[in-house]
């Protein structure tokens, strides 16, 4: 007899090592793809006689994969620390930045990519009625799967834009620099002279727009010289800011070529949007064109998940032309897939490492960055939060820090659940742990 999903999972229900198997799960957050581990924790005395705490047998360890369409759980473990590094970059008091990072000149800018031909849209007026589509005149529904695509596919540059979306990160770079020289040249300063006055410190995140290509939310800050602890200059203004930052957008290129070796100038985008941030109430979102930072690093984390993965793509690398013939995505996403492929077979473009990237649709940067001393990194948010748990662990011991070796002894094991009956119920452990924190998240909000 061949037994249902539901059987399966019922049989799994009622073996003798559930529940500690349920535990573990639990401890992961209901991961999709745990990592399990065999061996032996334990705690000695410092001189190593005796053995104070021992934890032996198998383990899981969650996947750590950052796109939700792979592990929703530890998806929105990143998130959460993406929100912990952006909130104290924007509010200070936290993570060893001063709450005086709120009264410096701040902006959140997005940074855009140029046309590549005509594609279908969906224009809205101010108060939020459709407009008809610029390319085709008709109206298009909100999922309408055609917003995005190119109005005429044969004559859309799909060699520039694989070719612009695989620099956006140099451009980026590009950027920093001529903002810096942009600002020292508004102060009065030489570039040299301008770190020994100010700095800038940021933090970005990188989304795909429906058309396949990146655009870059930051948000951007003006610090003296010694970084979050130092007082911005007096000439430093939001305005000069906002100034700088267009002008820079402006200016920035970057010379590539073709595969027929015909110059090809990589600019941003015409659409620069940059908007203060004011210090406001958590509830306060947008008032005037003006973005608060009480809710702007949930609104810049929700793109740090949403953007690791373009919207109908693979989320994971190309190995040959037989996986491009057989995804099952838009015609707009095999082009520009098929483009990045042919394109890396080239010697012209070895360095840029297209057929690894290709599922990203060229894109090969870091989906958020941060300069050094915008705020914390992920690494401290994740030694934080491993001491906290250490922490907990000795005093339940009725033991110090200073009194204790920690000795781990653990082999990979495999990866993954046995079968689709463990599987399931993991999915359905996560599904209630992130109802559980999203209630607790809106009993606090209401607080």
């Amino acid at each position: 007899m061949v037994l249902t999903l539901e059987d399966r999972i019922t049989d799994r229900v009622r073996q003798a090592d559930y529940r500690d198997w349920r535990d573990k799960v639990t401890a992961i957050g209901g991961c999709a793809a745990p990592i399990r581990l065999t061996g032996a924790w334990q705690l000695h005395t410092p001189d190593s006689t005796r053995v104070l705490a021992h934890l032996g047998g198998d383990v899981m360890v969650p996947c750590g994969n950052r796109r939700a369409t792979v592990c929703q759980a530890c998806s929105d473990r990143y998130a959460a620390d993406a929100f912990h590094l952006m909130r104290a970059g924007l509010s200070g008091g936290s993570k060893g930045v001063p709450e005086s990072v709120a009264d410096k000149p701040r902006v959140f800018a997005t940074l855009t990519a140029p046309s590549f031909g005509p594609v279908h849209n969906r224009p809205t007026t101010r108060s939020g009625k459709a407009r008809p589509c610029t390319g085709c005149g008709a109206f298009h529904h909100p999922d309408d799967p055609r917003i995005g695509t190119p109005v005429d596919p044969d004559g859309y540059d799909y060699v520039g834009a694989v070719l612009w979306q695989a620099h956006a990160g140099k451009l980026w770079h590009r950027f920093t620099i001529t903002l810096r020289r942009h600002l020292a040249r508004s102060a009065g300063l030489t570039v040299r002279a301008f770190k020994d006055h100010a700095r800038v410190s940021y933090a970005k995140v990188a989304e795909y727009q429906r058309r396949g290509l990146v655009h870059f939310h930051a948000v951007i800050r003006l610090d003296g010289p010694d970084g979050p602890h130092d007082p911005a200059p007096a000439w430093a203004t939001t305005d000069l800011l906002d100034q700088a930052i267009h002008n820079a957008a402006r200016t920035v290129l970057i010379e590539s070529h073709r595969p027929d070796g015909t110059v090809l100038d990589l600019v941003w985008g015409k659409q620069v949007d940059v908007r203060p941030i004011r210090a406001a109430s958590a509830h306060q979102v947008e008032q005037d064109g003006v973005l608060s930072d009480g809710k702007l690093a949930a609104y810049v984390a929700k793109y740090a998940i949403k953007g690791t993965g373009a919207r109908d793509t693979p989320d994971r690398p190309i190995r040959s032309q037989f996986d491009i013939d057989h995804l099952r995505i838009s015609d707009h996403h095999r082009r520009m897939i098929q483009t990045a492929w042919d394109l890396g077979d080239l010697g012209f473009y070895a360095e840029l490492n297209l057929r690894k990237w290709a599922h990203m649709l060229g894109f090969r940067g870091h989906f958020l960055t941060k300069s050094k001393y915008y705020s914390t990194t992920f690494k401290r948010i994740r030694e934080d939060r491993r001491a906290y748990c250490a922490a907990e662990v000795l005093d339940r011991l009725g033991l110090e820090a200073d009194q204790v070796i920690v000795v781990n002894d653990w082999a990979y094991a495999n990866s993954g659940y046995a079968n689709d009956a463990e599987r399931e119920l993991a999915s359905g452990i996560a599904e209630r742990l992130r109802a559980q924190r999203q209630r607790q998240y809106i009993e606090e909000d209401a607080a």
